[in-house]
C-alpha cells in the first residue's frame, strides 16, 4: 500500500510521462525525421532521434548503450521510488525525485519501443545550438537542479 503523501508524487511522475509521450507522438505525427521549423528567434521544433544519453553522449557506441541506459533508468526509478517512500513529506526533494522519475520513465519507454529517444526541442542563439531535447529531459534537468538547491537549503536538524 502506498503511503498517503507518496501518491501525489507518483501522480506527478505519471503526468510527466504522459505529457512527454503525447508530445513526442504529436511531433512524430506532424514532422518527418530531420525536419526543422523555426518558432522564434531562439527556438526551433526539430525531429531527431538520440540512441545515446543526454546530448547524444555515446550515440555512436554500437548499440550496447540502449540496454545500459534502459537498465540504468530502471534501477534509478526503483531507487527514487524508495526515496519517495521515505521522504515524501520533504516537498522540494520529493518534487525533484518525481520530476526525475517521470523523465527517466518517459525516455526509457522510447528506448524500449524505438531503440532511441525522440527529441524535438532545439534552443539556439547567435548561431550556437543547444542539442535537441524533450519534455522528459527537461523534467530531469529541473529535478536535478531542485535536488542541488535542496542540498544547499535543507533546514538544520535539531540535536
Amino acid at each position: 500500500m502506498l503511503k498517503r503523501g507518496m501518491a501525489r508524487w507518483l501522480w506527478l511522475a505519471a503526468s510527466i510521462v504522459l505529457l512527454d509521450q503525447v508530445s513526442k507522438q504529436l511531433i512524430e505525427h506532424l514532422m518527418h525525421y530531420g525536419d526543422s521549423f523555426r518558432i522564434t528567434s531562439f527556438f526551433n521544433l526539430v525531429l531527431t532521434y538520440n540512441p545515446g544519453a543526454a546530448f547524444s553522449f555515446l550515440a555512436d557506441a554500437g548499440g550496447w548503450q540502449k540496454h545500459f541506459f534502459t537498465g540504468l533508468a530502471i534501477v534509478v526509478s526503483i531507487v527514487i521510488i524508495n526515496l519517495l517512500r521515505k521522504h515524501h513529506g520533504e516537498t522540494r526533494f520529493a518534487l525533484a525525485m518525481a520530476l526525475i522519475l517521470g523523465g527517466a520513465i518517459g525516455n526509457v519507454i522510447d528506448r524500449i519501443i524505438y531503440g532511441h529517444v525522440i527529441d524535438f526541442i532545439q534552443l539556439h542563439y547567435s548561431g550556437l545550438y543547444w542539442p535537441a531535447f524533450n519534455v522528459a529531459d527537461s523534467a530531469i534537468c529541473v529535478g536535478a537542479a531542485l535536488m542541488v538547491l535542496d542540498s544547499f537549503i535543507k533546514p538544520k536538524q535539531k540535536s
